[in-house]
């Protein structure tokens, strides 16, 4: 074969070469594109606006139970504060690399008294204190101890809601608003409880 015929095969092959080339970079763009676009819209969830949460122990039975897969709600709490009632995921006091949950029973300003196995609540508007009425605990749970926290203008009391297994408020004390990361608003697994969680309905005298 002489060398023109080498050079003619050469230039044919070229240009069906080169439209491959070219297909090939346009299909890479494309999913360049997908893929950022996927990244600018997961990233800002993922990282600011809801995360995962995977319950470990028996703390907060029979309403959460171990293994369970929760999304954590991050937003709520830069619009509002959080209220009674509210199941939350914080940042432990003495190890803010550890998290836990647990539900909100005393907010800044009010007065938590344990007692006779049950919860009282002092506050501007009960100044002489109220009995909690708590309906998401099971039956005959009590809370177990003797304790009186006055909280500051920043701080929550949280209890588990399996009072006897939960290491809480009653035992580290209050919590800081700062140390609260989010609301539990899902459960993803298992798939036979999933859904999302409303705040209970407390009767107060």
């Amino acid at each position: 074969m002489g060398f023109d015929e080498f050079r003619g095969d050469f230039d044919q092959d070229g240009p069906e070469q080169r439209r491959r080339l070219q297909a090939f970079g346009v299909y890479l763009l494309e999913v360049i594109r997908v893929v950022v676009i996927a990244l600018a819209i997961i990233i800002p969830i993922r990282y600011f606006l809801v995360q995962p949460f995977y319950v470990k122990g028996a703390s907060m039975e029979p309403n959460f139970e171990d293994h369970e897969y929760l999304v954590i709600d991050e937003v709520r709490y830069r619009l509002r504060d959080p209220e009674r009632g509210d199941i939350v995921v914080f940042r432990y006091p003495f190890d803010p690399g550890q998290f836990f949950i647990k539900r909100v029973i005393g907010l800044p300003g009010e007065r938590v008294e344990i007692g006779g196995g049950a919860v009282r609540v002092s506050n501007a508007e009960h100044p002489n204190g109220f009995q909690l009425v708590e309906p998401y605990l099971a039956s005959g749970v009590e809370t177990p101890g003797q304790r009186m926290v006055a909280l500051g203008v920043d701080e929550y009391f949280v209890l588990g809601d399996n009072r006897t297994q939960s290491f809480d408020s009653k035992d580290f004390g209050p919590i800081k608003r700062r140390a609260i990361i989010g609301r539990a608003w899902l459960r993803g697994w298992p798939v036979k409880k999933f859904g999302t969680f409303e705040k209970p309905a407390y009767v107060i005298p």
